[in-house]
């Protein structure tokens, strides 16, 4: 199957998924209990026609399909809604929250491949004693979740020795780079763990195989070996891993977004479930999913150019 039947079916996959998606996103906020109306009447009791006025506003009381197939028009179109505690276009707030949350994903990632790939390169190199270290401080990585690396680099290097701000996001390049360092280390930590672990033991496996140990026994150098055989064989397993780290990424933001008070679209899920506000989840919610397919995609694109032992679609079995 050649490059543009793969991604044509791959498309039309992701149309399907998306829309299931939609359905399962649309109903899921019906099944908690309140009701945007509580919400924007605060506790204050309100007559039977205020409430009336409130569902006939925002469409409550329409019947479920209608109200399904009426927002999944205005998907179509563009138009995510309005949302209901901000009173301005969903459109409009994501474009304002996104840039954070995104420059967030990013400095996160810089960290994880880096760190990671270094950590779990070296480990399987040197062996010995380094490998032990690696392995206890990635374990520790690992087994420490966002929100408790958040809450401790914010005490240590924010509270204690003033070196980053606790919070917010600042004014400017320079400032939001500034402000968004802790989140990142905190929102990479995990990731980092996890990276090093599956790249050291892709590296170890590929160590093992035959044609290393005779170019090994051939006199071809142990870096060269590393860096030819070893290292690149094993990219396609760290490749495989790296589409799990973003989608990682892009859900943890919700509780280091909080934590940090980062404005980006992660603390404001958050609110937005906390207050009911449909449009606001919704959009936010379908918007994860389809960053997770695009991610999914690219990953199984980028196989083939990593390993072109790799073909794109089913595999044919030999007659």
């Amino acid at each position: 199957m050649n490059f543009l039947r793969f991604g044509l079916r791959r498309l039309a996959e992701m149309a399907v998924t998306l829309l299931a998606a939609s359905f399962v996103i649309f109903g899921a906020m019906y099944l908690a209990p309140g009701s945007p109306a509580s919400f924007l009447l605060s506790g204050r009791s309100a007559s039977p026609a205020a409430l009336e006025a409130i569902n006939r506003q925002y469409h409550l009381d329409d019947p479920f399909a209608v109200r399904y197939f009426r927002w999944l028009g205005q998907l179509l179109h563009g138009d995510f809604g309005r949302s209901i505690t901000y009173r301005t276009d969903v459109s409009r707030l994501l474009a304002d929250r996104l840039p954070s949350t995104l420059l967030l994903v990013a400095m996160a990632l810089v960290l994880v491949v880096a760190a990671g790939l270094a950590l779990g390169r070296i480990a399987a190199v040197r062996g010995g004693a380094v490998d032990s270290t690696i392995l206890v401080t990635t374990t520790l990585a690992v087994g420490t979740p966002s929100f408790v690396a958040a809450v401790l680099l914010q005490g240590l290097f924010a509270v204690r020795l003033h070196w980053f701000p606790a919070g917010g996001t600042g004014d400017g390049p320079v400032q939001m780079l500034w402000h968004l360092t802790l989140p990142a280390v905190a929102l990479a930590l995990y990731l980092i763990g996890m990276l090093a672990r599956v790249t050291r033991s892709a590296m170890v496996e590929v160590l093992g195989q035959e044609h290393v140990t005779v170019a090994l026994s051939r006199g071809v150098s142990r870096r060269k070996v590393m860096s030819r055989h070893v290292f690149r064989n094993a990219l396609g397993t760290v490749l495989t891993t790296g589409g799990l780290i973003v989608s990682t990424l892009l859900v943890c933001t919700v509780l280091v977004e909080s934590a940090f008070g980062v404005g980006g679209i992660g603390q404001l899920l958050e609110l937005s479930i906390t207050t009911k506000d449909f449009p606001t989840v919704q959009a936010i919610s379908l918007t994860m999913v389809g960053l997770f397919m695009l991610i999914n995609l690219a990953v199984d694109l980028a196989h083939p150019l990593v390993d072109p032992r790799i073909a794109l679609g089913p595999r044919r079995s030999a007659a």
